[in-house]
């Protein structure tokens, strides 16, 4: 069986369900229901629309990313598995305390496939209260091409990605806050 990693180093290579390929790339496969196939298409680059998902937050409820048009978004993949993850956070809860509601949102996905049963201890423990999603199946991970873990998208009030940032970073820092600056200034 094939893990996450494993599926992530072969996006774009095929189709995959559950860790499983089903497909090669041109989407040949002995699959008989089309609804059963999740195509790994090409990851969104910077300056292109940044690609709508709906996820449920840790009360359960419904969150798309459609819904923060207007704000700048900045949208981290982590896992509370992932040591620089934990490392990031309390800089990007001080990066969210910075700025406005109304402007800036941060929206946590975390790709822990026990979802708010660890998640949940791990923000009361940290004390961040910027929103956590849930991509259990890392299904909008890969929508992304999120590759590795943390994985940040800096989108502009339009919805576009404007960043992609690999790896951990001190969102706290004076080079993380003129990122998002730009952006509200821009926008």
């Amino acid at each position: 069986m094939l893990n996450r990693w494993s599926i992530l180093s072969m996006i774009g290579v095929g189709v995959v369900i559950g860790g499983i390929i089903l497909a090669d790339a041109r989407g040949a496969s002995s699959i008989s229901d089309p609804a059963l196939l999740v195509v790994a298409n090409r990851a969104p680059q910077v300056d292109e629309e940044a690609p709508n998902f709906l996820l449920k937050d840790s009360e359960g409820f419904n969150v798309t990313l459609d819904q923060f048009r207007g704000k700048v978004v900045l949208l981290n993949f982590w896992a509370t598995w992932c040591g620089p993850c934990k490392i990031e956070m309390p800089a990007m809860e001080r990066l969210y305390r910075s700025f406005s509601r109304k402007e800036f949102e941060i929206l946590a996905v975390s790709t822990d496939a026990q979802g708010t049963a660890v998640t949940r201890p791990f923000q009361q423990e940290v004390g961040f209260t910027f929103p956590v999603l849930h991509d259990a199946d890392f299904r909008i991970g890969l929508q992304y091409g999120a590759r590795q873990l943390p994985m940040t998208f800096l989108i502009d009030r339009k919805g576009i990605i404007r960043n992609r940032i690999p790896g951990a970073r001190d969102w706290s820092a004076p080079a993380g806050k003129r990122l998002v600056e730009a952006l509200l200034q821009g926008s």
